[in-house]
């Protein structure tokens, strides 16, 4: 493949040129409010393998899909539980994923041969705008993972795209910064009671309000997978998100200051990841700041967790999840 093409997401141009390419069946990353997403017509299997083939990420785990309303959702879901309706209506579009059984619409590709779909309405104006020109087309949706390779730290700019991916996908749709910074949260529909697999840019306790209020439950598990065949939506190994060097977490500045005196004693290459008070500023710049504290491949990167409440929960899981043994 050739040098990958930056298109300009505020003008009709690179819009045009991301619709010709995605139903031409090539891939291109897309802006979300998350991170950037490496998309593919969810329909057309050839190019939803390309995806994989570009990320380097195996054919058994599962990609979210992303229609532009719920209308098109219910289109890729054989049962759309009242849960499913719920949810939809209060967080879409914005970072809820939600799982459900998937219609005959949906290739195997997508699910990596579940016969479950995670379908998701992001908030994005660029990429609303593009997926309603799709499905004008006939596209039922675009099925697009996080844009870069499996298993790394997640993209939030264009410019992360083009460092992971460059010369292995058609073309980067650059709509600015992610205003999130973090993946959307997965609610299984098909469990009763509703089971959170991946926390994220929606918190729980938000959630949890909308449920109770329908005399609906939710069971914060968080369970991970330790191998790939086992996960039944993305965002779950128990190693992902990770930067090159060793990342070490603490769950206070005490902690960390003290293991940073003893790895400066030790001579160790240290950098300290920024962890803003404000949670929003901390999820948002999350990737990014990981990806500059990993440039110099230091020792360790060491990072301070903060409380495990709305956003702190996603960006805890993510910190984690970019800790743990690879």
């Amino acid at each position: 493949m050739t040098a990958t093409r930056l298109l300009s997401g505020s003008t009709e141009e690179g819009l045009d040129a991301a619709v010709e390419i995605l139903v031409s069946g090539g891939v291109v990353a897309l802006p979300t409010e998350t991170v950037y997403g490496l998309a593919a017509d969810a329909g057309n299997e050839s190019a939803v393998h390309k995806i994989f083939a570009s990320k380097g990420r195996p054919t058994t785990h599962p990609l979210i899909a992303h229609v532009a309303d719920p209308a098109h959702a219910r289109v890729l879901a054989a049962d759309w539980p009242a849960s499913a309706e719920l949810l939809a209506e209060a967080f879409w579009p914005g970072p809820l994923t939600l799982l459900v059984e998937k219609s005959d619409a949906v290739p195997s590709a997508v699910t990596g041969g579940r016969s479950t779909v995670a379908i998701r309405v992001p908030a994005h104006p660029i990429m609303l705008q593009l997926l309603s020109r799709l499905h004008e087309k006939g596209v039922i949706g675009l099925a697009a993972p996080s844009a870069n390779r499996f298993g790394s730290i997640s993209p939030t700019s264009a410019q992360h795209v083009l460092d992971d991916l460059d010369g292995l996908i058609d073309a980067v749709l650059d709509g600015g910064e992610c205003n999130v910074g973090v993946e959307s949260t997965i609610i299984d529909c098909t469990n009763d009671p509703l089971r959170v697999l991946r926390p994220g840019g929606v918190p729980t306790e938000r959630i949890e309000a909308v449920l109770k209020a329908s005399s609906l439950d939710l069971v914060e598990s968080f369970d991970t997978a330790t191998d790939k065949t086992e996960a039944i939506a993305p965002g779950m190994l128990e190693s992902h998100y990770a930067p090159e060097s060793r990342l070490e977490i603490f769950e206070t500045e005490e902690q960390m200051h003290a293991r940073l005196s003893e790895l400066n004693a030790e001579g160790s290459r240290c950098v300290v990841l920024p962890h803003p008070t404000n949670v929003d500023d901390y999820s948002r710049t999350l990737y990014a700041n990981l990806r500059v504290c990993d440039v110099g491949r230091p020792d360790v990167i060491l990072a301070v967790l903060p409380a495990a409440v709305g956003l702190g929960v996603a960006i805890r899981d993510r910190l984690r999840k970019a800790s743990a043994a690879r």
